[in-house]
């Protein structure tokens, strides 16, 4: 007993010290879990992912299971650091390496192309999909006024830096030429009710446009998501040549600052509020609305600029007769007009307003300020 006890006190002395304090795959603090084959100390819910490669990975609890002496030494001898240097010796600049927060085919697809496909090592010279210049594969994809996926031909091409899809197989011309100007994707499985789903989403007649697709196979689908980022990066270096790689990659992918449903009244405060879904955006500034989270397209949009171009948000006191259910109001002040919103909860309203806040209190680009005047000639 004294041997074992011994063991778990090495264990956990082992996940304080620098590098094996987080995850070695998500990152998350603290992570009590370890695979005794690899070396390495990841979290619980990276420990399940790892059960799912006994070939490769064999895990162990670092406070529950009992844990010999030569395991321990293997532990004391490899640790997270030194499994980083080997396992992602060669990660790609424009990978995308899954956080905590991240779905699960984000996280399974990273640790097998990490530990069961060695992708990183240097060891292979296999051309990865996601490397090639052109990426071509059928998705199925949501209909645009229906909730039936059906399944059409997407080309990616980094040579031209597009993304076109296909009705059929022998179709001649693209229902959709896409361009990587305005591309973002992002995976949204709870949204698409699948597990691998995907939203694509670009700008088309100075419209957001939402493809919703998925593929049954997951590594198919994060390959896809990385050639994208891939033809993305590319595009970003054509056009802005004195960045950094370091710069360029944040601009890659959008991510949603805060999205959700706020009932909507119109211009004049004098309409019915309407219940509409929301999404922010940090990197374009703009608040989307949406009928649905499933809607291909737009209803409007607003530009969201800083403070010292009369920009702002605050707690609203709207008192209307006409206004909906909720009562937990927000009032963004734009240069043009007042959008008044209601949240359902104070927490909700809260929580916009931060996200409204941040957005405001950071400088603008001069590309923010060309979207800003495109927008407001649109009105």
């Amino acid at each position: 007993m004294a041997s074992l006890d011994r063991n778990n006190k090495i264990l956990l002395g082992l996940i304080r010290q620098p590098g094996n304090n987080m995850c070695a795959d998500c990152g998350v603090p603290e992570p009590d879990w370890a695979s005794y084959t690899l070396g390495i100390f990841v979290c619980l819910n990276c420990s399940g992912i790892h059960r799912n490669l006994p070939d490769v990975s064999r895990v162990k609890s670092i406070r529950l299971d009992v844990w010999d002496d030569s395991l321990v030494q293997f532990m004391r001898e490899r640790g997270n650091s030194a499994a980083k240097a080997l396992y992602e010796k060669c990660v790609p600049a424009f990978f995308y390496q899954p956080q905590h927060k991240d779905c699960i085919v984000l996280k399974d697809q990273w640790i097998r192309a990490k530990y069961e496909r060695r992708e990183f090592t240097g060891e292979n010279n296999n051309k990865q999909a996601y490397c090639s210049d052109q990426f071509e594969l059928t998705l199925w994809k949501k209909g645009k006024d229906n909730k039936q996926f059906l399944k059409r031909i997407f080309l990616l091409s980094r040579k031209d830096f597009t993304l076109r899809y296909f009705i059929k197989e022998d179709s001649k011309f693209p229902k959709a030429v896409i361009s990587m100007k305005d591309l973002n994707a992002v995976f949204q499985p709870e949204r698409i009710s699948h597990a691998h789903g995907l939203q694509i989403s670009y700008v088309h007649d100075k419209h957001t446009r939402n493809l919703f697709v998925y593929h049954e196979n997951g590594q198919v689908i994060v390959s896809l998501f990385n050639a994208i980022r891939a033809t993305r990066l590319a595009y970003l270096r054509k056009k802005h040549p004195t960045l950094q790689d370091n710069d360029l990659i944040p601009q890659i992918t959008g991510h949603c600052l805060k999205e959700g449903y706020m009932e909507k009244t119109g211009p004049t405060h004098r309409e019915p509020f309407k219940k509409r879904w929301f999404t922010l955006c940090s990197m374009n500034r703009k608040l989307l609305y949406f009928k649905s989270p499933l809607d291909a397209t737009e209803l409007g949009a607003v530009f969201i600029g800083t403070e010292g171009h009369s920009y702002s948000a605050s707690e609203s006191s709207e008192r209307s007769a006409r206004r909906g259910r909720w009562h937990c109001g927000v009032t963004l002040h734009t240069p043009d007009r007042e959008f008044v919103f209601m949240c359902e909860q104070e927490q909700q309203q809260k929580e916009w307003l931060e996200a409204f806040r941040k957005v405001i209190s950071q400088p603008m680009t001069p590309e923010d300020y060309a979207n800003e005047a495109n927008m407001r000639r649109g009105k």
